[in-house]
């Protein structure tokens, strides 16, 4: 009988932490630690009664070197800087991480992929099955399209986001532009207004929606004298990102040190 593997949620008090582990929970996973900033609240409290499934007597406590050695794999969805911290206790410890911060910048890139020679890491935007299913097969309408298409790509998040476009949005257009041989920096229309002229066939066009609760909407449009083509992809709850982080720890526990990301756990490289 396979063991089920020990997964250690970091930022767990958050909402996406306390989504984490639901999800580990509900994959049959055993979660091994909990781990949250020194000055949370929720220090020494059960992790499975915060998130919502029941006492399972993981205690929420603040320094991941404690318990890391508990832990085959953990999950971090946090912030930048505590985020390098904890990618340097794993190193030390020898134990793979996934990786959904973002923010970060090119030297804690760098930082990451130094740690990859020594661990398995996977690192991705988004966790999104679905999302990263699209970004396949963006990749393949583009070569097929051509330059035959006006390309848009329309994005719509809850009003309290505070950054614009998504980053996905950014993704599925690199997706496009890469499959076409185009610079995203040089082709992107980030909205448009007044008298902007005739359409450049060239560029990729962005356009962002704010408001109520909406988690993540992302069409792209490939329109053609006489058709449309349109890929699209909806979450409805966070609980998909955190199923996708999870299988992603899962299954970096069988790797070799590397940088990884999601194109790679679902195979579509």
């Amino acid at each position: 009988m396979t063991t089920p593997t020990r997964i250690g949620i970091l930022g767990a008090s958050g909402r996406m932490g306390r989504t984490l582990i639901q999800a580990v929970s509900e994959a049959g996973a055993t979660l091994a630690a909990a781990v949250e900033q020194p000055n949370s609240s929720l220090l020494g409290t059960d992790a499975g009664e915060m998130a919502g499934i029941g006492k399972n007597g993981v205690m929420v406590v603040s320094d991941l070197a404690s318990v890391i050695n508990q832990c085959d794999v953990v999950i971090d969805f946090t912030a930048p800087t505590a985020t390098m911290h904890h990618l340097a206790i794993c190193q030390s410890a020898g134990k793979a991480i996934v990786i959904g911060t973002t923010g970060l910048n090119e030297t804690q890139f760098q930082q990451i992929d130094q740690a990859a020679l020594n661990i398995p890491v996977v690192y991705a935007q988004n966790y999104s099955v679905g999302v990263n299913v699209s970004l396949k097969l963006l990749a393949l309408a583009a070569q097929a399209f051509g330059d035959s298409v006006d390309i848009e790509i329309i994005e719509a998040h809850h009003r309290h986001k505070v950054d614009a476009p998504s980053g996905t949005a950014f993704m599925m257009g690199q997706a496009v532009a890469g499959a076409l041989g185009r610079d995203l920096k040089k082709v992107a229309v980030y909205g448009r207004e007044g008298h902007t002229g005739a359409r450049d066939r060239q560029t990729i066009g962005f356009e962002t929606i704010r408001g109520g609760d909406i988690v993540g909407e992302h069409t792209v449009m490939f329109i053609g004298e006489g058709e449309r083509f349109e890929i699209k992809h909806m979450a409805t709850s966070r609980m998909n990102f955190a199923v996708g982080a999870v299988r992603a720890a899962i299954w970096a526990t069988q790797k070799t040190p590397s940088r990884y990301d999601m194109q790679d756990v679902l195979g579509l490289k």
